[in-house]
């Protein structure tokens, strides 16, 4: 099957000018950022795939961790300088992460530049000793691993039982249901990587010293 989608690329009369193609459809996307288009309209199929991916391997990391309250203590600082700092990171980083999310409709940005920010807000927390309660395995988290998938499923289901096609969105809402699918990814990814980041084994192996060869 390879083989035979590259030999009817190759027999193809003439290359298709995708950039000239976008260009035409751009205004029908619901957005005006090429990028944001491709990854949640026109190509928005791999993009469902890549986030459920990505959920996949927030279950595996939660399921392979080390303490089944995700906690671990030792993490935590006890600098008061770092929390005085968080006070005012936090809430910048979260202003930072809705208007990446908000201006990924026209320009860089959207739901995986904003679920990053969310994701190193909540390692800052994490270490500087911050409650999170929403982290623990609990209805909270497992809800917030799987929103922007379900949400993104939700969307195209509905679109398919309406009468367009999978993942095909109204002309006259896309713009508003692309809005919604990057609120639940935004979350999501942010979710999913805070997970995998508690998950992860702390190595309690000391880094050898200049000069040792053991």
């Amino acid at each position: 099957m390879l083989g035979a989608a590259v030999w009817s690329i190759a027999a193809a009369p003439a290359p298709v000018d995708l950039p000239a193609l976008l260009g035409a459809s751009l205004e029908d996307s619901g957005v005006s950022h090429p990028v944001t288009a491709v990854l949640l309209n026109f190509r928005s199929y791999d993009t469902l795939l890549e986030i459920g991916v990505l959920v996949i391997a927030g279950i595996a990391g939660i399921s392979l961790a080390s303490t089944p309250s995700l906690e671990d203590p030792e993490l935590r600082s006890s600098d008061a300088l770092l929390h005085a700092l968080l006070r005012w990171f936090v809430p910048l980083m979260l202003m930072l992460a809705a208007y990446l999310l908000w201006a990924g409709s026209y320009r860089p940005g959207g739901a995986f530049q904003a679920g990053a920010v969310l994701a190193g807000t909540g390692v800052l927390m994490r270490l500087g000793g911050l409650p999170m309660d929403f982290i623990r395995p609990k209805l909270l988290l497992r809800g917030g691993l799987v929103l922007g998938f379900a949400v993104f499923l939700l969307v195209a289901v509905t679109g398919a039982v309406s009468g367009s096609a999978f993942l095909a969105y109204p002309e006259h809402a896309a713009g508003a249901l692309i809005f919604t699918i990057e609120i639940g990814l935004t979350l999501s990814i942010g979710m999913i990587l805070l997970a995998l980041f508690v998950a992860a084994p702390v190595s309690e192996g000391s880094e050898p010293e200049e000069g040792d060869e053991s």
